[in-house]
């Protein structure tokens, strides 16, 4: 399922983090600056910056640009005043699109958004147009590989998970976002190993496309991972068989 997260084709977004290493530390440092600011630099008590600083370290993110990244959320280095903003729109074939950003040009963000949706076949959204068609979820994610399906999904069950599904090479395991890091914990803590671990917005129903379809929709999304701002890109579609 394409559309249902990016660690259903997780091989191909780890090729093109590899070959944007650079942009990848700039979106990382952004969400750990961002984080320190809400909710302190102590990751221990705040959640969303030891999110931002295990998603930092899995993509080989140096220590210093961590501790860098810090210090400008904390206020001990000038840095830019980034705000949390959400686009929403359309791709092609009626594909709903939800865009999480860091920006500090609110108004040039849109633009390049607006730019990127119209050069690829798709439109910007008002607010709201398609953001209820998405639930915020903690989602946690398991090489399929050498486990066992039905112990994985009794484990996390058991842990207060909502939901497991098997999606090609990788198990999901969805939860509450406020039981996200207790469910995380308790499943580390019995010795499970997570390919990615964040709190993810997931569709609600999918649209089925068609393999020729889905070029079109992956040009688009590609565009909009190219811009710095853009942190997550969240859609509902699903590829037929």
């Amino acid at each position: 399922m394409a559309g249902h997260s990016k660690w259903a084709n997780i091989k191909h977004k780890k090729s093109k983090e590899d070959a944007k290493r650079g942009q990848m530390f700039t979106k990382m440092a952004r969400q750990i600056t961002v984080a320190t600011k809400e909710g302190g630099s102590d990751p221990e008590s705040n959640i969303r910056l030891r999110l931002a600083i295990d998603a930092a370290r899995a993509v080989n993110m140096p220590n210093d640009n961590i501790e860098r990244a810090i210090a400008r959320g904390v206020g001990g280095l000038d840095g830019d005043n980034f705000a949390e903003v959400f686009y929403e729109g359309y791709g092609p074939n009626g594909v709903a699109i939800l865009l999480h950003a860091l920006t500090d040009n609110r108004n040039r963000t849109a633009g390049e958004v607006r730019y990127r949706f119209s050069k690829y076949g798709g439109n910007l959204g008002e607010s709201g147009c398609v953001a209820w068609m998405f639930h915020r979820k903690g989602l946690l994610v398991v090489e399929r590989d050498g486990v066992d399906e039905d112990e994985i999904m009794l484990m996390a069950l058991e842990a207060g998970a909502d939901d497991v599904l098997t999606e090609g090479d990788v198990i999901e395991i969805l939860t509450d976002p406020s039981e996200f890091i207790q469910v995380k914990n308790t499943l580390e803590d019995q010795g499970l190993n997570f390919l990615g671990a964040e709190l993810s917005f997931i569709p609600e129903n999918t649209i089925a496309i068609s393999k020729s379809d889905e070029e079109a929709i992956e040009k688009l999304i590609d565009a909009l991972e190219d811009l710095d701002e853009i942190q997550e890109v969240y859609s509902n579609y699903e590829v037929e068989e």
